[in-house]
């Protein structure tokens, strides 16, 4: 049945879709803000949203693979044949498109190629209940950093800056493979996690007012407790470990210094010590950068939800532009890259505008995006095509 044009369709959650906006609006702003302020001093809007928005990007991939998946309801059997086909055509379809914004030169860390990986990883996990995802994805933010430090200790692998494209997939697949896995800026291995920990959310009742509430509470105090953590570490002596290490060849974006935990590491941490994985500095890929980061998701999304509570009305047009953040984030990338690159006067502004002058009329008269609807069709199409295959006897 073809979805309404003229409102939100009432089978859709606007507090995810507002969330969904929070994260494509905090990605912008870190695309096109400065790193730093006139004084020196890191700006306020990587400050609020460097790290936090891509995770919660991640975080809202899980709980939009679970709700498409039957929500409180896993998939199985035959449920979740077609569900991992379905799931499947969408990894697809996200990962050809990263391919294509991979070869503008935007300058930019697009995420959609990793972005389609997560989508396979769900696959084994389609089945599992709220408690078991919760409980891997917060083990994994744990245990994954420590597997990729290992990992990249054991086979001398530094970061990866390129961006994935299809020259690089032709020329080095093995190289490119291992960037999504490994070393890239939005490593799979560790960013799992976000995945696990996002489908858990999924299969919660979120339409529940309690759980909006508990979501946003609980999330906020993971998000507190392991910055502050890390923060005290350092203080105690963390901080003089990590310089007398330094960062090797590492990328980062400023020194080890008082002001390390505002320094980005373009996805994993340093190999020159283990005291790295005690950061929570962001894309640091550290324990504490994954479990502060997967809290202030969770306390967004939980936000978002009561806000629908509250202000339904109100938060439509931001959850508009949240329903078609594939095709604004593909077009900002282009944007970026050609016409509104990030040194025009009020880039935020600008992009921001855009993205709601575009989604707002677009959803209540059209309804998805473009490449919303390329995506669905392909997951509809999959779906269709599993399910009229006859079960074997």
């Amino acid at each position: 049945m073809p979805e309404r044009s003229t409102v939100l369709s009432r089978r859709r959650l606007l507090g995810v879709d507002a969330a969904r906006a929070v994260a494509l609006l905090g990605m912008i702003a870190t695309h096109v803000e400065p790193r730093t302020g006139p004084d020196g001093a890191t700006s306020l809007a990587h400050v609020l949203a460097a790290g936090r928005a891509s995770a919660l990007f991640a975080v809202l991939a899980g709980v939009g693979i679970a709700l498409a998946s039957g929500g409180t309801r896993p998939p199985r059997g035959r449920g979740w044949v077609e569900a991992a086909a379905a799931t499947t055509a969408r990894a697809v379809v996200i990962f050809a498109v990263g391919l294509v914004l991979g070869a503008f030169d935007s300058g930019l860390a697009v995420i959609l190629c990793y972005y389609g990986v997560l989508f396979l990883v769900a696959l084994p996990f389609l089945p599992l209940r709220a408690p078991w995802l919760i409980a891997l994805g917060l083990t994994w933010a744990v245990a994954g950093p420590v597997l990729s430090q290992a990992l990249r200790l054991s086979t001398d692998s530094s970061m990866d800056a390129a961006v994935p494209n299809l020259v690089t997939l032709l020329s080095d697949p093995g190289g490119t493979a291992s960037s999504l896995l490994l070393t890239g800026y939005y490593p799979v291995l560790t960013w799992a996690a976000y995945l696990l920990v996002g489908m858990g959310l999924g299969r919660l009742p979120l339409r529940r007012a309690a759980v909006a509430a508990g979501l946003a509470v609980g999330g906020a105090v993971l998000a507190a407790v392991s910055y502050a953590g890390s923060a005290v570490w350092l203080s105690g002596g963390g901080l003089a470990e990590l310089q007398a290490a330094g960062v090797g060849g590492h990328l980062a974006t400023g020194p080890v210094d008082a002001d390390v935990l505002h320094v980005a590491f373009y996805g994993t941490t340093p190999t020159t010590s283990w005291a790295w994985l005690g950061v929570a500095s962001p894309h640091s890929g550290a324990p504490p950068d994954l479990l502060h980061t997967l809290g202030s998701a969770t306390a967004v999304l939980g936000l978002m939800l009561l806000l629908e509570h509250l202000v339904a009305r109100a938060l439509w047009p931001v959850a508009a532009i949240g329903s078609m953040t594939f095709t604004l984030y593909s077009l900002h990338v282009v944007l970026v890259a050609t016409v509104l690159p990030v040194t025009v006067d009020d880039a935020l502004l600008v992009h921001a505008t855009i993205a709601a002058a575009i989604a707002i009329p677009w959803r209540r008269y059209v309804g998805r995006g473009p490449l919303e609807a390329l995506a669905a069709y392909a997951a509809r199409t999959a779906r269709q095509r599993v399910g009229r295959t006859p079960a074997r006897v």
